[in-house]
């Protein structure tokens, strides 16, 4: 199949599957006499791996680690367990980065009165020149369990 099909079979886009063949994610596809490339079956499983490795948010260093495993039929299941998890914890972090921003600016937001007044905390927050505190968080009390005797 050529680049355009190959593009329609793994969604990945024709700039991107190049992109993916320049840095040597994936191996070049073969070229006809025409130099038009064509995918083989085998290509396009590997680029569909690629694919959904990037939906899973594995950055293209970490694909390549995957691929490689993939590819080695003696691996171990725990290395692979081990790149998976430690891009959990990854996820995790981005998870807690993001919840902080959006508390900062739906505090900011909240406190803005959006209305024709010029005053807005903000751009008053995005102008500062010392970062200030985030707003304080809602304490979850804690819960005391009593314990049967």
């Amino acid at each position: 199949m050529n680049i355009g099909e190959a593009s329609k079979a793994t969604g990945i886009s024709v700039k991107m599957l190049r992109y993916y063949e320049e840095i040597g994610l994936v191996r070049p596809a073969l070229r006809a006499y025409s130099g038009y490339r064509v995918y083989s079956d085998k290509n396009v499983a590997m680029l569909r791996f690629v694919r959904r490795a990037r939906d899973l948010g594995f950055q293209v260093k970490q694909i390549a680690s995957l691929l490689d495993l993939w590819q080695d039929g003696g691996r171990a299941s725990a290395d692979v367990k081990t790149l998976a998890l430690d891009h959990v914890r990854d996820l995790e972090k981005r998870r807690r980065e993001l919840d902080e921003m959006i508390g900062t600016l739906q505090h900011l937001a909240r406190h803005c009165h959006g209305d024709a007044r010029p005053d807005c905390p903000i751009l008053t927050e995005l102008g500062a020149e010392e970062e200030t505190p985030e707003p304080a968080r809602k304490k979850t009390p804690r819960r005391s369990f009593a314990v049967a005797g």
